[in-house]
């Protein structure tokens, strides 16, 4: 029986995009993995650029709105911003909750330099997260 994994934030385009990629490759084949938004904001560039520069290609992943079938499916649920955590729809008690309180990068300000090194942080705190989750082995 695979494990379903759903991450959830404001408009699918960085940090659930971000926790999609790593997830796919650090939770491996047991786990059935997808990311959407409570709006779809498209997939941010910079977060394709700084998930590259750990190997991890999510070019092909696409914005999405949440879709309730996989929600009410899914083991566990992380929502990525207080957005996501708020206005996501309700799910039932069998659907386990999570919530990473991470900060948007995509409202960093500054030059594409000063935004990347915010992508980084952002990016580096999911991938903890994600073999934090990994070493625990269940949910």
């Amino acid at each position: 029986m695979m494990t379903q994994i759903y991450f959830l934030c404001t408009g699918n385009a960085c940090r659930s995009q971000m926790a999609e990629g790593f997830a796919k490759k650090i939770l491996g084949n047991d786990w059935r993995v997808a990311s959407a938004g409570v709006e779809v904001h498209g997939l941010n560039p910079l977060a394709v650029k700084v998930m590259a520069e750990k190997g991890i290609d999510i070019s092909q992943q696409t914005s999405k709105l949440i879709d309730p079938d996989y929600l009410l499916h899914s083991d566990l649920v992380v929502t990525l911003c207080g957005d996501a955590r708020d206005r996501c729809p309700v799910t039932p008690p069998t659907v386990k909750k999570k919530h990473w309180p991470l900060p948007d990068p995509a409202l960093a300000a500054g030059s594409e330099q000063d935004r990347i090194v915010v992508f980084r942080k952002v990016r580096d705190q999911i991938e903890q997260q994600i073999i934090d989750l990994a070493k625990v082995g269940n949910l």
